[in-house]
């Protein structure tokens, strides 16, 4: 039995869920979320907690189990407290200003880079190397923040790019020098 899996996902005050079929509506205070679950798997709502069950033992079910309460979970959080990915610019001249609901980047190419705020995702801009992706869907605010730093990504060896707060770049020495 999938240890995440059989776990109930707990349902805090605030948060209305309903189960039709396949499709699990979350709503919340910061929003709505929709998750289509996969045939083998069920979701039972019971009193103020959810429980995700598998009818059999197949590989797909037991790799579907664990997955579909987690993806639940996670949207629970999101519609409750939301998701917020943090990263940070470093290198000489390198910057971020907030336009309109997106961002203009300066990361050293000889155009500004201009980044457009898909639907449920925000951007907040602390600093001019410090910037904020957030929304409620996990997967979204995860995918934005990876493409922003797929503009420019760390190189090895200044460092410069665009990287996640607190992320760690793996450094190499340059040339030997004679």
């Amino acid at each position: 039995m999938s240890r995440i899996g059989k776990l109930p996902v707990p349902v805090p005050a605030g948060v209305d869920i309903t189960v039709s079929g396949a499709l699990v509506t979350v709503k919340g205070p910061k929003g709505s979320l929709e998750h289509n679950v996969p045939a083998p798997i069920n979701v039972a709502q019971e009193d103020a907690q959810l429980v995700v069950s598998r009818p059999d033992d197949e590989r797909n079910s037991r790799a579907l189990h664990g997955l579909t309460r987690t993806l639940i979970s996670n949207m629970i959080v999101g519609v409750t407290q939301g998701y917020e990915k943090k990263l940070e610019i470093v290198g000489t001249g390198y910057r971020v200003v907030a336009k309109g609901s997106g961002l203009e980047f300066a990361l050293g190419f000889s155009h500004p880079v201009v980044v457009e705020a898909p639907e449920g995702v925000t951007f907040a801009v602390e600093s001019p190397t410090k910037f904020s992706v957030s929304g409620i869907d996990k997967q979204r605010v995860g995918e934005v923040a990876a493409n922003i730093r797929k503009i420019r990504k760390p190189e090895p060896y200044k460092g410069k790019g665009v990287r996640y707060a607190g992320e760690n770049v793996r450094r190499k020495v340059g040339k030997a020098g004679k």
